[in-house]
Formats: structure tokens, sequence, C-alpha cells
């Protein structure tokens, strides 16, 4: 598996998100205790979560848990895997999402995280999401509070705009180390963002990478391009989605969901696949 980092710490460059093993249309638990061991059998070391995947309200850091027990029941060394969760989206059970971005609340969330976890510190953590009911310099003021008192080794921030990124970097001294924003194929709006985090050596871990692309035939005509570039490789649609997305700056690690060991295998090959000058090219002109 090749690697990445975050800020010194190396990781995978491709992660596994876990939020469809927790929400809504959730596998099985040996199935998705199945998929993570996967994944860390095939060399992924980035594992992203948060304390809102879950569906019910009082399953609160249901796929924080589960993380936790398949990391314990693996036979291999842990010792280099990154868990990435997050505070400040709230689920309250009716299939909704509320915000919370206190002070208060993100201190109290970082500790249940790591208690869920079953570490002492939790390798990366993110202010989940903007709360327009609180100032997001004090949100992100619990995030330094909290990478100082070291509950925290690594931080981050999730579905920011630019001006947020440099304001957030601006008030950790310039240790923010990773941004996660949607970005796919099908979804490029967080492009700028994207390109601030190349320029400032922040890593962006897209979330959902694989939006709009949900089976090999599945992409519609507007995305004719990315599906000639897999047949012409012999590989997924999927695969060729994540090796764009790697191609567009060194600092992308893609955090695929899934909840199926196949799925997580497919998506780790992606780091090997080589795409062509040309092959990007007809990549990057398709838009969304």
């Amino acid at each position: 598996m090749h690697t990445r980092f975050l800020k010194d710490v190396p990781v995978s460059a491709i992660g596994l998100g876990g939020m469809p093993m927790s929400i809504e249309g959730r596998p099985d638990r040996d199935r998705s205790i199945a998929t993570i061991h996967a994944a860390l059998d095939a060399g992924v070391t980035l594992v992203d979560t948060a304390d809102a995947y879950h569906l019910h309200a009082d399953e609160v850091g249901h796929n924080e848990e589960l993380i936790a027990e398949a990391l314990r029941s693996w036979g291999g060394d842990t010792s280099r895997v990154v868990l990435s969760t997050k505070g400040g989206h709230l689920r309250p059970g009716d299939g909704s999402w509320t915000l919370d971005g206190s002070p208060e609340h993100l201190h109290a969330a970082a500790r249940e995280s790591a208690r869920r976890l079953g570490v002492e510190q939790i390798g990366l953590y993110h202010f989940h999401r903007p709360d327009p009911q609180v100032p997001y310099a004090e949100s992100v003021g619990a995030i330094v509070e909290l990478l100082d008192s070291g509950l925290i080794r690594l931080a981050a921030i999730s579905n920011a705009d630019p001006d947020q990124i440099r304001l957030a970097n601006d008030l950790l001294g310039g240790r923010l180390a990773a941004v996660q924003n949607q970005y796919s194929p099908a979804f490029r709006s967080s492009q700028p963002e994207l390109d601030l985090c190349a320029e400032l050596g922040i890593a962006f871990l897209p979330w959902s990478p694989l939006g709009g692309i949900a089976k090999a035939g599945d992409l519609g005509s507007h995305f004719d391009a990315f599906a000639q570039v897999a047949d012409a490789h012999g590989v997924s649609p999927q695969q060729v989605a994540l090796a764009w997305e790697l191609a567009q700056a060194d600092v992308v690690v893609p955090i695929p969901g899934a909840s199926r060991p196949a799925s997580i295998q497919d998506s780790v090959l992606a780091a090997d696949l080589q795409l062509t000058p040309d092959e990007l090219t007809a990549l990057n002109a398709t838009a969304a």
C-alpha cells in the first residue's frame, strides 16, 4: 500500500470509511467486522468514523464501537492504524441530523469517542460540521484545547469552506492536519478547498469519493470517460474514480465507505492504478 501523510504521520493512500456499516441499510455485525478486517489485511491504516454514525438515539458511537471490536479481533499489528473520528454532528434517532458545535459538547464527545475506541489518544479528531448557532472560532477553539491536552494526536475539520480552513489553521497555529469534504467525479464543488489544502500542505480526505459511481455501468452518460478508462485498464470504474482523486494532489487521501469486504478490496487497488496524462485530461474535462 502506498502512503500519504497527515502532517508527519504516514497513512495508507486509501482509507476506509465506516459510515455505511452503521446507518440506514447497514449489514449485520459479522459482515461489518469482516469488511474492516479485509481493509486491514489490504494495508489500510486510516479508518474513518464518527460518533454520529448510528441509527437509533440509544446507540451513539455504534460505528466507533464496531471498529474498536474489529481491531481487537484482528490478528495483525494495529499500532500504525490511525483512527479518525468526529464530533459536533448528532442523530436524535428520527432519521435527521442535528448540530452542536459548542465547546462543552465537543470536549465531552471527544472523551466519549476515546472511551468507545478504547484509546487514550484519538489519532485524528474532526469538528464534524459548522454549527450556525456557535461562532466557528469557538468550536475550533475546543479542538485546539483537545490537541493541547493530548487527548487527540492530530486535529481536523470537516465540511469546511476556504475561509474556515484558513481560520482553523491559524487558530491551531498551523497544526491543522486534515480537511474532510465531499468530493467525487459527481461532486466537485470542493475543488477550491482541495486546492487550498494542497497549497498549505493539509491532507484532504474526500468523503463519498465514489458518489455517482454506485456500480459498474451505473455512471450515466456524463461519466462515459470513467467507464472507458476502466475498460482500457481492465479495472472497475470505482478504481478509476479513486485514482483520479489521488492524482489531483499528493495531499488527497480518499476514504471510500464500504460494507462488504469485496468493496474495500477493490478500492485499495486504486493506489496502484497509474492513469496517463491523456486519461487525466479526459477525466478532468468531465464536469458534474
